[in-house]
């Protein structure tokens, strides 16, 4: 993927390679201040923070300006639950010069709308190199066109575009028209267009940034932290804990935003002074009415506890869940919270039916069970995943199932299905009644689609 980088930083600045973090207090620290950081290994002569050239820049291989940090194998949740608490006070521009200095080239901006614009100027104002990637689901406005063009030439960079799978689309509007989330949803245009081209970019990070905010929508976001281990999404080396997710603006008001924008004379979508607040594909975005909030104009349509597209289910809070994320748990053992893998494609297995299943010595067909709990993170994080494995294996002749191990069923789940912890995939094949556990903790489709096609 090609690189992008603040053209000041390229042509002016000279970079070391220290992969040890060394804060020193920045100039600034509240939003809408110009100065740059203060920092020895970046002479502040040496880069031009107040001259941009409006042509763009050839791009320098990364290599020729700084050497990534070493990065661990997996990140560990403490670790950075523990460095969110620490950077709880901190300045945006301190957040976004942390994460940049920690994983180097391995990191990348997601880019946009307004907050993500506010990310680039922060990513500017380090002197540091920085990515920037988007998803191009190919229904957004012609103004947000217009804002990718005027960003790459105000910043002289080339943002790392990501596209859905056409044969993915053009399977859904064959079957289902262009219109389709109108009668049933936004859910499944948004897994296709947006979350799965995301899973595919993410798989070549170790860590993603992104512009959310505690105030952009209170019903789903109003815990997001200020980093933390991705618990949706997998990152370069497979697994859980394999990617880092960086939120630099999720404290700072959505006014506060726009009074750095504006300060700093950076470009921005032209809708929004059309009334357009939160701007998605053209289809699913109106402007909004005074006094309404700015999700309100995302899926109007629809519930409106469910303003999310599903790139950051993760950070999605439900109601349901008690302090430990849970949930409210019943008698029996069991979590109150909302199902996950339902789908068509996925039977749902009973204790009889699972029971029955490893009786059968001779099936008619080989069969993958995940034995899952809905309030489990691990499993939330691999349900798109599994989903997408469902739609692929639908006429394979390859039966795609569940079972819920949790509460009362966990004790049998334990001795009879080889459960050790959550989720655990079995794959039952057809001429043999024991079923084989999948051995590793990448849940990515073509991981899961090989270890099936291995043994069917």
């Amino acid at each position: 993927m090609a690189l992008a980088f603040s053209s000041s930083a390229v042509i002016h600045g000279s970079l070391s390679s220290s992969s040890s973090y060394e804060p020193h207090q920045p100039k600034v620290s509240q939003m809408g201040i110009t100065q740059p950081m203060d920092r020895s290994r970046i002479p502040l002569k040496a880069v031009n923070y107040t001259q941009r050239s409006l042509a763009m820049k050839p791009l320098v291989p990364l290599a020729a300006t700084i050497v990534a940090p070493e990065v661990e194998e997996k990140a560990e949740a403490d670790d950075y639950d523990k460095l969110a608490k620490e950077l709880t006070n901190a300045s945006p521009l301190k957040i976004m010069d942390k994460a940049l200095e920690k994983f180097g080239s391995e990191i990348a901006i997601a880019f946009s709308g307004a907050e993500d614009v506010a990310l680039l100027e922060y990513a500017r104002l380090t002197g540091r190199p920085f990515r920037v990637f988007s998803l191009d689901t190919g229904r957004l406005n012609p103004e947000t066109y217009q804002l990718f063009d005027a960003v790459e030439k105000h910043y002289g960079i080339r943002i790392e575009y990501t596209f859905p799978d056409a044969v993915e689309v053009q399977a859904l509007v064959r079957n289902k028209g262009l219109y389709s989330f109108y009668e049933d949803g936004h859910q499944e245009c948004c897994r296709i267009r947006k979350v799965r081209p995301l899973r595919r970019a993410l798989k070549g990070l170790r860590a993603w940034i992104t512009g959310q905010r505690k105030d952009q929508s209170p019903g789903t976001r109003s815990e997001i932290p200020i980093v933390q281990v991705d618990p949706s999404f997998e990152g370069l080396d497979g697994g859980v804990g394999s990617l880092v997710k960086w939120n630099p603006v999720a404290n700072v008001d959505g006014n506060d935003i726009w009074n750095f924008l504006r300060a700093m004379n950076v470009p921005v979508n032209s809708l929004h002074s059309q009334g357009y607040v939160s701007i998605g594909c053209e289809p699913c975005t109106r402007a909004v009415l005074p006094g309404q909030h700015e999700r309100e104009g995302r899926w109007w349509w629809e519930d409106s506890k469910a303003k999310e597209c599903g790139l950051h289910k993760g950070n999605i809070k439900d109601e349901s869940m008690n302090g430990n994320g849970n949930g409210t748990v019943h008698a029996n053992g069991s979590a109150a919270v909302a199902d996950i893998f339902d789908t068509n494609n996925i039977v749902s297995l009973s204790r009889p039916g699972i029971e029955n299943l490893l009786k059968l010595e001779n099936r008619r067909e080989p069969w993958l069970v995940v034995l899952y709990a809905p309030w489990c993170r691990f499993c939330q994080a691999m349900e798109g995943s599994y989903v997408e494995l469902a739609e692929k294996l639908a006429s394979s002749g390859v039966k795609v199932a569940k079972f819920r191990g949790d509460g009362e069923q966990k004790a049998f789940a334990q001795k009879e299905l080889q459960l050790g912890s959550f989720p655990t995939i079995l794959f039952f094949p057809r001429h043999s009644s024991q079923p084989i556990k999948y051995p590793s903790e990448k849940r990515d489709v073509d991981s899961l689609l090989a270890f099936v096609n291995a043994l069917r």
